[in-house]
């Protein structure tokens, strides 16, 4: 039996309510918690990955630190921790990823083996245009045969003209992307 998968990418307090917290992002909550209730509905046949955007009390001294220059999701803060309802959501038994950057190649090397595991792998979470579709590009580089979702009313970005640039990339990269 292959199982459907998704992925709650980043849905963190920081990203929310937080130092990146915005509107956009607190809107999509209810729509992140449906997704997840539809895939733990299919029992064994779903399931549910999380990943946490993790960075250090150094976090300024980095080369995202320097780019981004708003300390966020420092691990063990409240703000590193899953935001409201999706928090709730959350079982003992889920994978979960800390990720130092953008993308998690731990996420990558998961699924590099499984691609006939998988009937689909969707993402949900923030930020679209940054960790969203960096995680979309491992899941696909892991498993290339494997369809890969994205529900853009479960998603969302503080910018909204590079997040509809990062769908229209996401779909040139063979995700199918739900408008």
């Amino acid at each position: 039996m292959k199982k459907k998968l998704l992925i709650v990418v980043d849905y963190q307090n920081d990203f929310v309510d937080g130092a990146l917290g915005n509107e956009a992002a607190a809107a999509i909550e209810g729509n992140i918690v449906k997704k997840i209730e539809e895939y733990r509905a299919l029992g064994d046949a779903g399931q549910v990955i999380f990943t946490y955007d993790t960075h250090s009390e150094n976090y300024m001294e980095t080369q995202e630190g320097a780019n981004l220059p708003v300390p966020h999701c420092i691990e063990g803060t409240e703000g590193w921790e899953l935001y409201g309802k999706v928090a709730a959501m959350k079982k003992d038994e889920d994978i979960s990823f800390a990720k130092r950057t953008f993308g998690s190649i731990e996420l990558g090397d998961y699924l590099k083996d499984k691609g006939d595991d998988y009937e689909s792998v969707e993402l949900c979470g923030v930020v679209t245009n940054i960790c969203v579709i960096s995680n979309m590009v491992v899941a696909k580089a892991a498993m290339p045969e494997v369809p890969i979702i994205i529900d853009a009313s479960c998603c969302a970005s503080n910018d909204p003209v590079l997040e509809a640039k990062a769908y229209d990339v996401m779909e040139v990269l063979q995700a199918k992307v739900i408008r």
